[in-house]
């Protein structure tokens, strides 16, 4: 009797550490969740261009590492038409990221027969909302 009770523990324990030691593998179709992450760009200027009539191209930008994950161009204007601080352009952007990682936020412009540069910040991993503000000169 004694030796059946010991048997039917035996059984019980190596059958519940059989169970309980089951990995999970993830499987292909598995993606991380998604963090949304939101950009604001604030465009103006605080000098006096009034006289300045040269076309200005600017594009707004936001990168993870090599991946463009948000790049828009804005109207064609005059560099005379840029707006004072009072009236700034704002522009909002959402993206979803894995939160993980830093995220490269812009400006870059052309000045018509003049060249181009470019205006980076930089929005640090799990910041969930970052102004990129800009003000041309």
């Amino acid at each position: 009797m004694k030796k059946l009770f010991i048997m039917r523990i035996v059984s019980l324990v190596v059958l519940v550490s059989i169970l309980s030691c089951k990995k999970q593998y993830p499987t292909a179709y598995e993606t991380p969740p998604g963090i949304e992450r939101k950009i604001r760009f604030q465009l103006y200027t605080n000098q006096d261009f009034s006289g300045n009539t040269s076309i200005i191209n600017f594009s707004l930008f936001i990168k993870n590492g090599n991946t463009n994950l948000f790049d828009s161009a804005l109207a064609v204007m005059k560099i005379k038409d840029i707006p004072d601080a009072a009236h700034k352009i704002v522009i909002e952007k959402t993206v979803t990221t894995n939160g993980n990682s830093d995220l490269a936020a812009g400006f870059r412009y052309e000045i018509q027969d003049v060249g181009n540069s470019w205006y980076i910040d930089t929005s640090k991993a799990g910041n969930p909302f970052k102004i990129i503000d800009y003000a041309f000169q």
